[in-house]
């Protein structure tokens, strides 16, 4: 495509992909982000034939949809992890807090000294947000297999950390 029919298909597409996305998520910044990132990857996608107007406005919907659903699994998983981690540091003793004071490097070191499976899978759940089931299908390995490196490997990367 290009540039006068990237911005002509952008006029036509976004108004509707970011009204559902924002319909969805409910937050302006995510649904503008999934609203552009539903454009990238059908401009991105691979040509092999070419699709109707009717069916790249499905296609775009679809995408936007199931990307609008992500982002919000995301949040919640995100909410999870801060509600189940959150400690009001009013009651807590210093010494309960061993994590406390630890930098960015340390914790980097640490995660590149883990063996190679359990680098691999906290880098892609933590960092990158994945879930089991999208880590699954880069690796083929089994969600119960990966839910099991996670938690060892999250179990190495504590201890190497209390150190």
């Amino acid at each position: 495509m290009t540039r006068q029919e990237i911005t002509a298909f952008y006029q036509e597409h976004h108004l509707r992909l970011y009204n559902t996305a924002w319909r969805i998520l409910r937050n302006s910044d995510d649904a503008e982000e999934v609203m552009q990132d539903t454009l990238i990857k059908y401009i991105g996608r691979k040509e092999d034939t070419p699709l109707t107007e009717a069916q790249t406005a499905a296609w775009l919907s679809r995408t936007c949809i199931r990307a609008s659903i992500d982002r919000l699994r995301e949040r919640k998983r995100r909410a999870g992890f801060m509600e189940l981690y959150a400690v009001d540091e009013s009651e807590v003793e210093e010494e309960e807090m061993p994590m406390e004071g630890i930098d960015v490097a340390r914790v980097h070191r640490a995660l590149e000294s883990l063996e190679e499976p359990y680098r691999l899978i906290l880098n892609l759940v933590l960092l990158e947000g994945l879930d089991y089931e999208e880590i699954s299908a880069f690796t083929g390995k089994k969600e119960t297999t990966l839910r099991s490196i996670y938690s060892r490997g999250r179990a190495q990367l504590i201890e190497r950390l209390k150190k």
